[in-house]
C-alpha cells in the first residue's frame, strides 16, 4: 500500500509517492512563487499529482490516503491551517478537506517541523530512540516533540516551537538584546547580522568586514559561514552569538523535556560539525541542567531535503493505514 505525501513551505513545494517507511516510489519538487499566493501552490499540487503517479509506476487505486507538512501552525480539530507567515492566502484554510477533493483520498495535516521530526525518530537520525526533539533552522526555527515514535501536539494547535522561545542574545559584554530565537539565530537573521553588528559595535582599526561584502547588500547564512571558514573575525563574532542563543533555548529544552537526542536539520545545519555543531554542544554543555548532563547528545539530521515528505508519507500510514 502507498500514500501520498506533500510538503507545503514558504519556497519549496515537494510530492512524494511511497509506502511511509522511509522510501519513496517517486518524487516531484518545484519552487514556490510567493508572488502567486496559496492559489498558486494548489494550482501546483492539482497538477502535480497525475505527473508524480505517472512517474511512480503507482496506480491511483494503490494509493491508501494522502499526509500534508505544512510550513505553520495548524489546528488538529478542524484540519486547517492557522496561519502562514510567509504565503498569503493561507490563514483558516481548510486544508486536509481540499487535499481529499482534489485527491479522493483520506488526508492527515500536520506541521512540517512535526513531520520532519517523525521521520528522523523512525527512519533518521533519532532512530530506535525516544523522546527526539527536532530543530530545524533554515529561514526561521522549527521545532518537534517525538515521543515514542508519535509526535506530541500539546492541546492540539502544536508544541515544541524552540523558535519562539524568548532568549537573551549577547553582542558583545556591553549589549544584549532579547527576542525569541528565531530574530537571532535563524539563517535570515544569520544573513543580517553583520550589518546589525557594525550598527552597534564599536569602531575598529582597520574596520571590521566580510571579504567581497557591500553594506546594505544583502547576505546569506551560508555567506557568513564561508568567511568564518577563512577565518574572518566578524563572521566568526556573528556566529557564535547566533549559537550562543541557540544554546540557552537547547538547554531550556533539555530542563524542561530532557530528550534522548536532540537531531537539527534545515539549511542552516549544513554548516557542519566544525562551524557548528561542535561549538554548539560545548556552549549547551556549560548551561545545561547539570543532573541532565550525559542524558542527551546533539546530533545533525540525516534525511535530506525530502525529510518533510518522509514525515509526510510516515503521518498517514500511522493515521490513514486502518
Amino acid at each position: 500500500m502507498h500514500y501520498l505525501g506533500i510538503e507545503i513551505g514558504g519556497t519549496k513545494l515537494q510530492l512524494g509517492i511511497g509506502p511511509g517507511d522511509g522510501t519513496l516510489a517517486a518524487l516531484w519538487r518545484g519552487t514556490v512563487d510567493p508572488a502567486a499566493g496559496a492559489d498558486g501552490i494548489r494550482r501546483q499540487i492539482t497538477a502535480a499529482v497525475p505527473e508524480l503517479l505517472a512517474r511512480s509506476g503507482v496506480e491511483r487505486s494503490q494509493l491508501k490516503g494522502a499526509g500534508i507538512g505544512f510550513g505553520g501552525p495548524v489546528d488538529d480539530a478542524t484540519r486547517t491551517v492557522i496561519k502562514s507567515h510567509q504565503i498569503s492566502g493561507w490563514d483558516g484554510f481548510t486544508l486536509a478537506d481540499w487535499i481529499g477533493e482534489i485527491t479522493g483520498l483520506p488526508a492527515a495535516l500536520g506541521n512540517d517541523a512535526d513531520v520532519a521530526g517523525l521521520a528522523e525518530a523512525l527512519f533518521g537520525a533519532g532512530k530506535g530512540l525516544s523522546p527526539i526533539f527536532y530543530i530545524t533552522i533554515g529561514s526561521g526555527i522549527g521545532g518537534g516533540l517525538i515521543i515514542n515514535g508519535e509526535i506530541y501536539r500539546g492541546c492540539g494547535r502544536g508544541a515544541a516551537e524552540i523558535g519562539h522561545l524568548r532568549v537573551t542574545h549577547t553582542v558583545n559584554k556591553n549589549f544584549h538584546a532579547s527576542g525569541i530565537l528565531e530574530d537571532f539565530s535563524s539563517g535570515w537573521a544569520i544573513g543580517r547580522a553583520p550589518e546589525w553588528y557594525l550598527r552597534y559595535l564599536p569602531p575598529t582599526d582597520p574596520p571590521l568586514t566580510i571579504p567581497g561584502w557591500v553594506w546594505g547588500q544583502p547576505l546569506t547564512a551560508q555567506d557568513v559561514a564561508r568567511a568564518a571558514e577563512e577565518g574572518n573575525m566578524l563572521a566568526c563574532g556573528v556566529l557564535a552569538s547566533a549559537w550562543e542563543s541557540l544554546a540557552e533555548a537547547i538547554s531550556h529544552v533539555i530542563a524542561l523535556l530532557c530528550p534522548r537526542r536532540i537531531v537539527i536539520g534545515g539549511g542552516v545545519s549544513l554548516m557542519g560539525e566544525k562551524i557548528l555543531f561542535e561549538p554548539l554542544r560545548g556552549m549547551v554543555a556549560e548551561r545545561v541542567f547539570k543532573p541532565f548532563t550525559g542524558c542527551y547528545d546533539i546530533v545533525p539530521a540525516t534525511l535530506g531535503e525530502e525529510v518533510v515528505v518522509h514525515g509526510a508519507l510516515a503521518l498517514a500510514r500511522r493515521r490513514l493505514g486502518g
